[in-house]
């Protein structure tokens, strides 16, 4: 034949054992343990970064209060104030800053005796693996932490998941609390699409990895908009600028809130028929346009719910009532604290 007319060989072009089919396996086999090596190095480099960034936002935000050892938690509190107890439990992916930089920590302090804390994997308090850090677990050692601190009853203010601590602690412990004030709080199931999402973190293995590599990059990059759907329809205030981004950005706190994320449902399906059981004053507070708790699904049915409540609907607000109507939450807790020993401290004040 001549040789014009050969018909192509790639085998000829390529070598002999380019279409050996132990060859084509090995050559795979190269390329995807590259692929894998690089997957892992991106993982490491990753991890390595926001380890750094963990660290550096304690550096620059050490505790403002003192520490409870309490069930193997080391719960970091502020303290302020005189007169009545009044305890302040955060909302999910908060901490101590949130109550702080709204100024219902020194508007309280003026006449109350306020214990702020750090819930379980947030500020800087720990938050021990292998325990489920339900709302009630979760009351169980704010109640012990009130007892090292000779707090025999005391109002009670949560905020969002705060709330259904507070619920819980008022549910469980009803004659170590004197007053209730939930606000912006979840009471009751419904379908939350951004729950399933929101609780990645929280699965064993696949959470951890994805808590220490991609979801505090993520979550930088969705902090503007985070902060627009819970502040909305209200601005947010300029005094927000003290809370400390970067602490709430960590893995640990971020895998923290994830699990709090997967409680939220399946706690208010539990505790929604319990309510009728508060019987101590209860205040209930929330923004009118809350974009992440509907106002009336929540806050308005619980005071259906429990007929002795006061309902406080802030018009024009969202989610964070503490800061966008800090007076409006101090007029909830004057509401509902003890007004014999709160008109005595006013005297003292005086």
């Amino acid at each position: 034949m001549p040789r014009y007319n050969r018909p192509l060989d790639f085998a000829h072009l390529l070598g002999p054992d380019y279409l050996d089919p132990r060859q084509f396996s090995r050559r795979n086999s190269h390329s995807y343990a590259a692929k894998a090596a690089a997957a892992a190095g991106l993982l490491a480099a990753t991890a390595l970064m926001n380890w750094y960034l963990a660290k550096k936002a304690e550096r620059d935000n050490p505790p403002a209060g003192r520490f409870l050892d309490v069930q193997g938690v080391r719960l970091h509190y502020v303290e302020h104030g005189a007169g009545e107890p009044l305890v302040l439990l955060h909302g999910n992916g908060s901490m101590i800053q949130d109550f702080g930089s709204s100024g219902l920590i020194g508007m309280a302090a003026r006449q109350y005796r306020v214990i702020a804390f750090d819930r379980p994997g947030f500020g800087h308090s720990s938050r021990p693996r292998g325990r489920m850090w339900t709302p009630q677990a979760q009351a169980e050692l704010i109640h012990q932490a009130l007892r090292q601190l000779g707090v025999g009853r005391a109002t009670v203010l949560g905020h969002s998941w705060g709330a259904s601590v507070a619920a819980a602690l008022a549910l469980e412990y009803p004659e170590n609390v004197s007053g209730l004030v939930l606000a912006s709080g979840y009471y009751f199931p419904s379908a939350r699409a951004d729950v399933v999402m929101l609780s990645g973190p929280a699965i064993p293995v696949v959470g951890d990895i994805l808590s220490h590599t991609f979801a505090p990059l993520i979550s930088r990059a969705v902090w503007p908009l985070l902060l627009r759907k819970i502040f909305g329809p209200a601005p947010i205030p300029k005094k927000f600028d003290g809370f400390p981004k970067s602490m709430a950005l960590r893995p640990s706190q971020i895998r923290a809130s994830a699990a709090e994320s997967a409680y939220m449902i399946p706690n208010a399906f539990a505790e929604r028929q319990e309510y009728r059981g508060l019987k101590m004053p209860l205040a209930i507070i929330a923004g009118e346009e809350d974009r992440l708790i509907p106002f009336d699904e929540q806050s308005a049915r619980l005071h259906a719910e429990v007929p002795h409540s006061t309902l406080h609907r802030i018009a024009g607000a969202g989610h964070m009532v503490h800061q966008t109507a800090p007076a409006a939450l101090m007029s909830a807790i004057e509401q509902v604290a003890p007004p014999v020993r709160r008109s005595k401290e006013r005297r003292n004040v005086a």
